[in-house]
C-alpha cells in the first residue's frame, strides 16, 4: 500500500519517518569522534578553548562571506570554486568549535532545556557579535570580485602559514585540523593569487578594481600579526602559533604575488582599535552585526528545533 501524498504541499514528503531523501540521514555524528581530545599536559583548558574560537571564528565568518557569492560569481566555474572554498572553511570552523567546547564546556552558550543543538552549532549561532573573536579582515562586505580576491589572497596566505606551523601541535585535534587545512588553504591561496595577477594584468578596469580592493582591506592587514596574550601562552605550551612569528613569510609571499601583478603595496594607515581592543577582543565593525543577523536568524528563532 502506498501512502497518499499531499501534492498541494511541497514539503509533505519531507515529513514522517522516511529518511531516504537525506544524503547523510537526519542526524550528525560527533565531529571529534575517534579523535583523542585529552587536554595536553600543562595547557590551560580555557586558553585552549579561546584559541580554538579565534581560529574557528575567522573561518566561520569568512566562509559565510564567500558563500554570499553563490549564483553571483563571474562564471559557473568560479561560482563553484568560491562555494567549495567556503565549505572548506566551514568544515574547519566546525571542528575547531567542537574542540573549543570539548576543552572548556563553559564557553558554550546555554540554550533552553531539551534543545538538541550540538555545542559547535550553539557556538556558531547563539553568540552575539561581541562574543566572536575573529579578526576584522574577514567580516566586511564582499564588495566586487576584485575586492573579494584581494581579501582571499591576504587571508589564505596568512591562514596557510598559521596552519603549517600548527601541524606539530601537541593537541591532537589542532594538529589534525592543521594537516587537513594546509591542503585546503594551499588551493585557496593559489586560486586567489592566480586571479589577483590575472585581474592586475588584465584590462584597465579589472586592474583598477583589484587594486582598489587591496587598498580597501589593507588597513586590517596588520591586525593579523598581532599576538594576543592567549596566543602567546598556547604557543609557549606547544599547542598554538603566535601570529607575529609568521609575518615575514606571509609578507614575502604577498610581495611575490603583488610583484607578479605589477602592483605596489598600499600606502594606507592601519585601522586602529578602541583602547587597544580589536576583533580578537570582540570589538567589530557594524558589518559583522548585519552578517550575524542573517546567518543566525533561523537558529535563534528555533533554539529547540531539530534539523
Amino acid at each position: 500500500m502506498v501512502d497518499e501524498v499531499d501534492h498541494e504541499n511541497a514539503y509533505d514528503g519531507l515529513l514522517g519517518g522516511d529518511d531516504s531523501q537525506w544524503a547523510f540521514g537526519t542526524d550528525f555524528e560527533d565531529p571529534l569522534a575517534g579523535v583523542d581530545t585529552t587536554l595536553p599536559a600543562g595547557v590551560d583548558a580555557h586558553d585552549l578553548a579561546t584559541y580554538c574560537l579565534m581560529l574557528a571564528d575567522d573561518a566561520l565568518v569568512m566562509s559565510h562571506r564567500l558563500s554570499e557569492w553563490c549564483s553571483r560569481a563571474p562564471d559557473l566555474e568560479d561560482d563553484i570554486a568560491l562555494g567549495n572554498i567556503a565549505l572548506d572553511l566551514l568544515g574547519q570552523a566546525r571542528l575547531l568549535l567542537a574542540r573549543a567546547a570539548a576543552a572548556d564546556p563553559s564557553v558554550v552558550p546555554v540554550l533552553p532545556e531539551g534543545s538538541p543543538v550540538p555545542p559547535e552549532d550553539a557556538l556558531a549561532f547563539f553568540r552575539g557579535d561581541g562574543e566572536l573573536l575573529n579578526v576584522r579582515l574577514v567580516e566586511g562586505d564582499n564588495g566586487d570580485f576584485g575586492r573579494t580576491i584581494a581579501r582571499l589572497l591576504v587571508f589564505s596566505a596568512w591562514r596557510l602559514a598559521l596552519l603549517e606551523h600548527l601541524t606539530p601541535s601537541r593537541d591532537h585535534v589542532l594538529a589534525a585540523v592543521a594537516v587537513k587545512g594546509v591542503k585546503e588553504m594551499t588551493y585557496h591561496r593559489d586560486y586567489a593569487a592566480r586571479w589577483f595577477v590575472t585581474l592586475a594584468r588584465g584590462t584597465d578596469e579589472s586592474r583598477r578594481r583589484v587594486v582598489e580592493g587591496l587598498t580597501a582591506i589593507w588597513p586590517l592587514h596588520g591586525e593579523l600579526f598581532v599576538t594576543q596574550d592567549v596566543e602567546r601562552r598556547v604557543a609557549d605550551a606547544g599547542v598554538g602559533v603566535a601570529p607575529d612569528t609568521v609575518a615575514d613569510e606571509v609578507d614575502a609571499l604577498l610581495d611575490q604575488v603583488l610583484s607578479a601583478g605589477g602592483v605596489e603595496r598600499p600606502s594606507v594607515s592601519a585601522l586602529a582599535g578602541v583602547r587597544g581592543r580589536t576583533g580578537r577582543h570582540g570589538l567589530h565593525t557594524e558589518a559583522l552585526s548585519r552578517l550575524l543577523a542573517e546567518m543566525q536568524v533561523v537558529a535563534r528563532a528555533h533554539p529547540t528545533g531539530a534539523w
